[in-house]
């Protein structure tokens, strides 16, 4: 009977030590849950979001960390899935108890977490999504966007498009969302600086469509003289190849927001078409700085590959994160929420600010048109116009009249 009552006696001492371990343990991290896509082709994205957030993240624990603490991470895969992702944000909050949220790539899920999280109160940055509702309508205290929206790119390329001397247009693209609200913000915009410039029509495929022939066909019936293509995911790649492959490329020009950007040109090798005009937050070859080399250099010591455009969004969050709970002093999240609004930190693309008035990131964009490079095996960007972030993101009175309606 003593046996038994000793045995229980050591549990009961083991379970407790563990538990004060545990404790211990999570009193000396800052946790962070990532809740995004990590399934099928989104991950030509998110991969890079998570490697660029990780090499941050080992530099600031290998330097002491933060206040002592180091950052301890931790993924959940939603599968392009709002009910999941909202699923698993809730499991990190209340059962893992993150101090931090972070993702994702897909629109619904971010908006659905960041209800959750306002009413939570954790800090929650979003690294991919484009709807313009994160942070315009559906913005509060808790939720950071780290990267563009449908809206910014569209001003973005209205500023650079109505320098051109284009003015019969053709809008064509996926008929979802994102299609529809990128179109939307280049021509909105550019009817603005351009009063001039006409739509000559516009055509809607379906999103996966494999044969642009019809549509193409069309499009080069009508003559118009630039062509605005809202496209997205694996349909940025199809259409330029379809758009080569009928000649349509050598024959009227055409946009695709991130059509310069690596994720979409590095697929296609030499046969991608040159002359595609594209916008995008980030080129590992530009801008040509000592900083945005050494990143480059980082990056691909680490991971044997060149950073792309969400690389840059993971590791500037890693880097606000750090940054954030140092100016405020202590692992506090209102604290922390507070220090972040209004800061500036140097980065690959210069020196970047989170926005006070809606925690929007302030990031350059790139204007550029595709074109054979020697020196790599795929397009790059050439003409390259940099579009700062005051320049085309909308002004906080345009922001918050959203929130209020």
């Amino acid at each position: 009977m003593k046996r038994y009552s000793f045995l229980a006696l050591a549990s009961v001492l083991l379970l407790s030590v563990l538990c004060v371990y545990s404790v211990s343990q999570a009193a000396n991290t800052i946790k962070v849950g990532i809740v995004d896509t990590y399934t099928g082709p989104a991950t030509t994205f998110t991969n890079d979001v998570l490697d660029g957030f990780k090499l941050a993240v080992q530099k600031i624990n290998a330097s002491g960390g933060i206040l002592g603490r180091k950052i301890e991470y931790t993924t959940r895969d939603e599968k392009f899935k709002p009910d999941i992702g909202l699923a698993m944000a809730k499991e990190l909050v209340l059962k893992e108890k993150v101090d931090i949220l972070m993702g994702t790539i897909n629109s619904a899920t971010t908006l659905a977490i960041s209800d959750f999280v306002r009413k939570e109160k954790i800090p929650f940055f979003v690294t991919f999504a484009k709807s313009d509702k994160i942070v315009a309508e559906k913005g509060h205290r808790y939720i950071f966007n780290m990267n563009e929206n449908t809206e910014m790119a569209g001003r973005a390329a209205a500023i650079a498009l109505a320098k051109k001397p284009y003015v019969k247009y053709w809008i064509a693209g996926d008929d979802y969302e994102y299609g529809h609200a990128i179109a939307e913000g280049v021509w909105d915009n550019l009817k603005k600086l351009k009063p001039s410039v006409q739509k000559v029509g516009e055509t809607w495929w379906k999103v996966g469509e494999a044969d642009f022939t019809p549509y193409i066909t069309q499009i080069l019936a009508a003559k118009p003289d630039f062509i605005i293509v809202a496209t997205g995911g694996s349909g940025m790649v199809n259409f330029q190849k379809a758009a080569k492959a009928t000649g349509l490329s050598q024959k009227v020009p055409f946009y695709q927001h991130t059509a310069t950007e690596l994720s979409v040109l590095a697929p296609q090798g030499q046969n991608a078409p040159e002359g595609v005009y594209g916008t995008a937050n980030y080129f590992f070859y530009y801008p040509d700085t000592a900083q945005n080399k050494a990143f480059v250099a980082d990056f691909k010591k680490a991971y044997n590959r060149n950073p792309r455009i969400g690389a840059l969004y993971g590791y500037m969050t890693a880097q606000f994160i750090a940054e954030g709970y140092k100016k405020a002093g202590k692992i506090d999240k209102e604290k922390f929420v507070t220090a972040l609004e209004g800061m500036s930190l140097d980065s690959p693309v210069g020196k970047l600010e989170i926005r006070k008035c809606d925690h929007q990131l302030l990031l350059p964009m790139y204007f550029g048109v595709t074109k054979k490079d020697a020196k790599y095996e795929f397009l790059t960007a050439s003409g390259i116009e940099t579009i700062q972030g005051k320049d085309y993101v909308p002004s906080c009175e345009e922001v918050l009249k959203h929130r209020k309606k």
